[in-house]
């Protein structure tokens, strides 16, 4: 027993009033500061801000934003959008798109907007305007529109080449495109709730009747259902659909304390103990909560179930520490032996304080290193170059720690002061519990003899290689169509389904900069002819709906300027002639920026499954390479730096820079969950390997406890390959969790083991006392643990109901495999040569046998 433990118990014990009142004190601070939480959403905190990708979104938000975009497609319900009432709804709704206090005014593009325009060839050359003639208004009081003006209407739609962009295929509806303000050019951050709400304001305002709309989009219509629906899409309506079902999960937290009050119960047949666990649990929830607050933080939709966590965790240590405190107060200390020999030991039982110091003193160092292996699965998640990991990382594992000091602190104390009432009758109870798993736990034991334990071992190899092999198989990234944070029945799915049928494009965007000098689009042919061909390369690859770029739009022009005709749709070559293909294009189109010297390559993608973004990322880096394309860097600093030097200097170096756009975006995460999968779990491996080797002193012990989770982690990977969840952001955490809490049931067993094994038992008989005296508590943690998360399975969110099915498996499966391989590794990596003539006494059917 560690000099460190009897020096604590001192401390704690000699003042137990004092620590009392500091806990409740704080306790109620931290309440306050949680009451004060706000939900914290944003788009760059969800991003890793230092790839090389983001770089490129970063250098050039202000200039084209567009992974910050929503889509708002409004459909007419009888399939013709060449009708006064659905132009009048459609201008109404653009209007009230422009209004939101966050998005872009200029930057908002609609049939009704003057950036949407159509270019024709005439008798004199080339005009052109508003797709929407100045003389249509459709909801002026006593406009009638004449059939003659819809043709028109048609014609310029055609010749805008908007069908499929602004216009659905078959004209059945029309989008509107908005991108938001940027984060950091608004005097406050953009709530991302409020603005989900709002778009689904302006739904329920234009929707006349919501139900025929939701059965269209089951695949059956209404017949002359009259009216429009509204469709909506993008990050913002996302985070505000993730944020209101993260939400819903909260009242899932009162079902889970209740079932986890009832679990307690029934383990420790008593009120108080239960009562006390759960409230030790909670504190530690709140503090953790009011933390967030004091550290300035807020609580972020995908961080909502952290407080789940915590308070599981909280609890499965509050069981071991019940367990061993009932141990003391019914037979005076470890309960092993026949029951008349615990009968008679309970002459021994101590009183309620010396119980809860024995028991604070023998639990302070196995819990402490077990908790702060969970807070190293935590804290390994911080080196996930994303704010909100970051932030997860840290209010977690300040959470974990606060744990340490209410389960393994206040909760002795307030025990020291528990006087449980019938205690005759709770010890007999105790006594069944202890002997009716005596089967079990004699079967359990025989797997640490020499033969079986190989067995074991040779059993776990082969299932490890298997899971190994299977588990290689999970896709980084989404591995189904749609949002994978909601579930397919979701409206924003929904919505994104309706929204890629009708159109050639959804807000699955990866837009590629091409850097040039000053001017490039009116001086420099080659750098726009290579522009021209990267544009159509990444045509023809699988899963690339439609490029949009400038060298696309101007060789239409230059075709214009020479009768429309199809041979003369070229980049020309004399820069006075290419000036007058590109000149008539502004800013405000998207496609170029003020200098021309950013030219962006919009590539509307199929989906974002990471397949598809794997297969177009690496088709745009092939070009580049090929072509000499790219150069580390912003290229227009370099080229100001050489002209400066050199007045004469010309360059038409283009550099292809990777990438904005929400695929950019998901392309960066996805490398950034390839680059730290492993070295998280390798990080993981060895801190808990370190843990165990300080409090055991025995690698080959820290070894024994390792390797069962290194089995699970594979585990884990094929349960992800057979539901079809891929490695995102979401399940590289839950995996580093899975490991960090998953120690925890090792720990435990072989603590009870090593303190056997120390007064000079066998290895066999060690696991079996360790198995009679907390195999039980094991198993109620496990279950505790695994009921906690259990019930986010019943989320509107699907990402919660995966983590929740992850979590519950790896927790139970942990504990299986701690039970089952932990005592065959001891046999042979700490006691190969033992001799274990272990002959074990057992009360079967009421009698005791050998």
């Amino acid at each position: 027993m560690s000099a460190f433990s009897r020096f604590a118990e001192k401390i704690v014990f000699g003042a137990r009033p004092v620590v009392l009142v500091v806990f409740a004190a704080i306790t109620v601070l931290m309440a306050i500061m949680a009451y004060q939480l706000k939900v914290d959403a944003g788009f760059k905190k969800q991003i890793p801000l230092q790839h090389e990708y983001m770089q490129t979104f970063l250098d050039y938000e202000q200039d084209f934003g567009g992974a910050n975009r929503v889509l708002v497609a409004v459909m007419a319900k009888d399939g013709n959008m060449f009708d006064q009432q659905f132009m009048g709804t459609l201008e109404h709704v653009t209007n009230d798109v422009i209004n939101l206090d966050a998005t872009d005014d200029a930057r908002v593009r609609s049939l009704f907007t003057p950036n949407v325009r159509f270019i024709e060839v005439v008798e004199d050359g080339l005009a052109g305007g508003n797709v929407i003639p100045q003389d249509f208004s459709p909801n002026t009081a006593g406009f009638v529109a004449a059939p003659e003006q819809f043709e028109t209407i048609r014609g310029n739609i055609v010749k805008a080449n908007i069908v499929g962009r602004f216009v659905a295929k078959d004209y059945s509806g029309a989008m509107i495109w908005a991108d938001l303000i940027p984060e950091n050019a608004g005097v406050k951050p953009l709530n991302y709730q409020d603005i989900g709400h709002q778009l689904e304001a302006i739904r329920t305002k234009y929707e006349t009747d919501p139900a025929s709309c939701r059965a269209a989009e089951q695949g059956k219509p209404v017949p002359g259902a009259k009216g429009v629906c509204v469709h909506i899409i993008g990050f913002a309506k996302m985070v505000g659909d993730i944020t209101d079902g993260a939400l819903s999960v909260v009242k899932f937290f009162a079902i889970t304390i209740a079932f986890t009050w009832l679990l307690l119960f029934l383990y420790s047949s008593s009120v108080k103990l239960a009562s006390l666990t759960v409230l030790s649990a909670l504190i530690s929830v709140t503090w953790m909560l009011g933390a967030l607050k004091l550290m300035g933080f807020g609580i972020d939709p995908m961080n909502m179930l952290t407080p789940f966590l915590i308070f599981a965790i909280a609890v499965s240590h509050g069981e071991q520490m019940i367990n061993r405190f009932r141990g003391e107060i019914f037979f005076g200390g470890l309960e092993e032996g026949s029951v008349e020999e615990l009968r008679l030991r309970a002459k021994d039982a101590l009183p309620p304080l010396e119980a809860a110091r024995l028991s604070f003193r023998m639990l302070l160092v196995p819990g402490t290193v077990a908790l702060l292996a969970g807070c190293i699965g935590f804290g390994a998640i911080w080196f996930i170059p994303i704010q909100m990991i970051k932030e997860l990382a840290i209010t977690a594992t300040i959470g974990v720690a606060i744990t340490i000091l209410t389960d393994l602190i206040l909760l002795p104390v307030l025990l020291s002061y528990t006087k449980l009432r019938n205690l005759d009758r709770k010890r007999e109870f105790r006594l069944r519990q202890l002997t009716q798993f005596d089967k079990i736990w004699l079967a359990l034991a025989k797997l640490s003899r020499p033969s079986a334990a190989m067995g074991v071992i040779v059993v776990g190899l082969v299932v490890w290689f298997f899971a190994w092999q299977y588990g290689n198989r999970v896709m980084v990234g989404d591995a189904q169509k749609g949002v994978a944070e909601l579930k397919a029945d979701a409206r924003y799915n929904i919505d994104a389904g309706v929204i890629s049928s009708k159109f050639s494009l959804g807000v699955d965007i990866l837009s590629v900069i091409a850097e040039a000098a000053p001017g490039a689009c009116t001086s420099s042919y080659p750098a726009m002819e290579t522009i021209d061909r990267f544009a159509w390369h990444m045509q023809n690859v699988q899963g690339v709906e439609q490029v949009m770029t400038l060298p696309l739009a101007a060789k239409i022009v230059n075709a214009g300027w020479n009768d429309g005709s199809v041979r003369w749709r070229v980049l020309p070559r004399d820069p006075d002639t290419l000036r007058q293909a590109t000149q008539s294009f502004e800013t405000d189109s998207g496609l170029l920026n003020a200098d021309c010297s950013a030219i962006p390559v919009t590539i509307f993608t199929s989906d974002h499954q990471a397949t598809t973004i794997d297969r177009v990322v690496a088709a745009a880096k092939k070009f580049r390479v090929e072509n000499q394309a790219f150069v580390p860097g912003n290229l227009q600093k370099q080229l100001a730096a050489k002209a400066a030097a050199d007045p004469s200097f010309h360059s038409d170096q283009v550099n292809l820079r990777l990438a904005t756009g929400n695929v950019g975006v998901m392309a960066a995460i996805n490398d950034t969950v390839r680059e730290k999968e492993h070295f998280i779990l390798y990080l993981l491996y060895g801190a808990v390997f370190v843990m165990c080797l300080i409090s055991f002193r025995s690698p080959r012990a820290a070894l024994c406890i390792l390797l069962p989770l290194v089995l699970v982690t594979e585990l884990g990977h094929s349960l992800m390959v057979q539901l079809g969840i891929g490695m995102k952001i979401n399940t590289l955490c839950v995996v580093a969790l899975g490991v960090g809490i998953g120690v925890d049931y090792g720990i435990y067993i072989f603590a009870r083991m090593r303190e056997a094994m120390n007064s000079g038992k066998t290895l066999s008989e060690s696991y079996f006392i360790a198995l009679k005296t907390t195999g039980i508590a094991i198993f109620y943690t496990a279950f505790t643990l695994a009921a906690g998360v259990a019930m986010w399975m019943f989320s509107d969110l699907k990402f919660q109901a995966d983590m929740g099915i992850m979590l519950t498996f790896m927790f139970i499966v942990n504990m299986i495999a701690a039970i089952i391989f932990l005592p065959a590794l001891c046999r042979w990596l700490l006691r190969p040569g033992e001799k274990d003539v272990w002959k074990p006494h057992v009360e079967l059917d009421g009698q005791e046998q050998v």
